[in-house]
């Protein structure tokens, strides 16, 4: 064993390049996000090979002065922070000082600057980490930076690059997530030559029309809320037009594009019991903060971020998406359905966790659907009368092999109602599902998660950026129990999908889980987010509001609550199930009064 000593720049800038520039599409990003903070008004984008050849980007921002070049490819140089409390309200896309060092190391690399106000450029190369000296250069302002053959001196990193369209659909979705984050900058983009966008400096419905289609706009309702120093614009598609495409989900946090799990879960809740079980909601939203409730300095990658307050932050986004889907500036009152009737008492999951809304639970009048044809006396002979139940339990303490007890019917197409020893349970048929499911998948993914081969291929239309990540990831997906095949630029198969979930449907299924595997990276994935991955499939296969449901299916399910570790929650934090014991009936008829 040899002595510990430290490691040289260069090996320690070809690590850090694995973490912050694993493709072409992050180098690019990198770039763009520079040009973005020297306050550029245009941003020229030039690729070739899908970016594996050369990343060019080319700004009219601010510059860099001559002395400065040589600090711009030094690790942990940067003119964006200069105190640990700068850390604290990063106002900037960029921080850490590591990009373009880590660039340098791995690519032949060459940067070239006229620093506003000055007479002349200059010009810096680096070839593999080696710096050449600074030479005159022609520029007329800003920077350009080139970037050729990136991981030319580390085959063993360049072998995991993909094929040229690949990489080619990563750098696009990058420049679109930019290009739609800073409507107030102009774009251009070229691939092998060809343009491939001009977008001229406009507000964001233009950027969105140009970057999405006019159909999106058209489509979509305007989301415009503010409150307690937050606020939030943009667009989201209203449910009768969502597809099953999963490639239309944009959401910015001071002009960054962010990838959270609190704002993610906000929007599906905002969605939720309005849009078709194999439907993805759809939205480009723009959030702005301030710098010093968010912090963007969690992942290499700078798309994950962590609130100060998270929960005001997920209800304000939830209600603001809420109220735009609903055409209605009126927000539904965060009272609990026992509180409502005057139940108080009433025995609910423990851990703290929030009563239902009145907005959940005061649906408009539908109907009663029994699920069962069984006679109530059935019903009395398996329980008898109880009075009040004991609190505080996972499950109701009823003394009674079945604590949950037995199905009565099912309310709305949405509730379970059920009978045991202590008196009415109400069950959300889709929130305790997907707790069964979630623990179910969990059991199995620490090995491989089997198989289950479908009879029909289930063939879908896919964006580039899903074609990618399917090939790409082929080895996560199996892990996770699905087979996928590439038919096409543009469309997928599933051959497979996990045994647990073989009645989901198999191509929304894959397009979700495309989308979670291709934002958090392969392996990546399964190792730090793999709850979020299972929580999504298991959202997938749960049984869907407004499906009727046999007193059977509605029996089967509470058995197997009652057999779930943590089933008194689903997987976002909401309660499953309700009491009312009849002690707490017999108070709202005011029995015995």
């Amino acid at each position: 064993m040899g002595a510990i000593r430290p490691l040289p720049d260069l090996l320690v800038n070809q690590i850090a390049a694995g973490e912050v520039v694993e493709r072409p599409a992050a180098a690019l990003k990198e770039l763009i996000e520079n040009s973005i903070d020297a306050a550029a008004t245009q941003i020229d984008v030039d690729v070739a090979g899908g970016g594996i050849k050369r990343v060019r980007v080319a700004d009219d921002g601010a510059g860099i002065d001559r002395e400065d070049l040589a600090f711009a490819v030094a690790r942990h140089a940067t003119s964006k922070i200069a105190t640990p409390s700068d850390l604290e309200a990063i106002g900037t896309l960029g921080f850490r000082g590591e990009a373009l060092a880590s660039i340098a190391a791995v690519s032949r690399f060459a940067i070239a600057s006229r620093a506003s106000g000055k007479p002349h450029a200059w010009r810096l190369e680096v070839e593999g980490g080696t710096v050449q000296p600074v030479m005159p250069a022609a520029l007329a302002s800003g920077t350009t930076v080139t970037i050729e053959e990136l991981f030319f001196n580390t085959p063993a990193r360049r072998k995991f690059l993909r094929t040229e369209p690949t990489e080619w659909a990563h750098c696009e979705e990058a420049f679109t997530r930019l290009a739609l984050a800073h409507p107030h900058v102009g774009f251009t983009l070229h691939h092998n030559g060809r343009p491939q966008q001009r977008l001229l400096a406009s507000g964001r419905r233009a950027r969105v029309d140009a970057l999405l289609g006019a159909s999106f706009a058209a489509n979509a309702a305007t989301v415009d809320a503010e409150a307690g120093g937050l606020a939030i614009e943009g667009l989201a598609v209203r449910p009768a037009y969502a597809t099953q495409a999963s490639g239309a989900q944009y959401l910015f946090v001071n002009g960054r594009f962010v990838r959270d799990r609190v704002l993610s879960h906000a929007l599906r809740e905002a969605y939720r019991d309005v849009l078709h079980h194999d439907r993805l909601p759809s939205y480009a939203l723009w959030i702005t903060i301030d710098p010093r409730r968010v912090d963007v300095n969690v992942h290499p990658q700078k798309t994950e971020v962590r609130f100060r307050d998270a929960g005001a932050i997920h209800q304000f986004v939830r209600h603001a998406v809420e109220r735009a889907l609903a055409s209605t500036a009126r927000e539904q009152p965060a009272v609990s359905a026992a509180d409502r009737l005057g139940l108080a008492a009433a025995q609910v999951p423990p851990l703290g966790l929030p009563r239902t809304t009145a907005g959940e639970a005061g649906r408009t009048q539908q109907s009663f659907a029994l699920g069962t044809n069984e006679p109530s006396p059935f019903y009395a002979r398996l329980f008898g009368r109880s009075a009040d139940a004991p609190t505080g339990s996972a499950l109701p303490e009823t003394g009674d092999e079945h604590p949950l007890g037995f199905a009565l019917a099912q309310l709305h197409g949405i509730y379970i109602l059920a009978q045991n020893r202590a008196g009415l349970v109400l069950v959300d048929m889709h929130a305790a599902h997907e707790r069964v499911v979630y623990e179910r998948l969990k059991s199995s993914v620490g090995t491989r998660v089997p198989v289950q081969p479908l009879l029909v291929p289930a063939t879908f239309a896919a964006e580039p950026v899903d074609v990618a990540a399917a090939d790409e990831h082929a080895d996560t997906l199996v892990q996770l129990g699905f087979e996928l095949s590439v038919l096409g630029p543009s469309t997928l198969a599933v051959r497979g999908v996990p045994a647990p979930l073989a009645d989901a449907d198999a191509a929304a299924l894959a397009r979700s889980v495309l989308l979670e595997i291709r934002e958090f990276g392969g392996s990546q994935a399964l190792a730090s987010h793999a709850d979020e991955i299972l929580a999504t499939m298991a959202c997938h296969a749960a049984v869907r509001a407004n499906r009727s449901l046999t007193g059977a299916e509605m029996n089967a399910l509470l058995r197997e609550m009652e057999a779930t570790e943590r089933a008194g929650q689903c997987n976002h934090g909401r309660p499953t199930w309700y009491q009312l014991t009849l002690a707490d009936l017999d108070r709202l008829f005011m029995r015995g009064r």
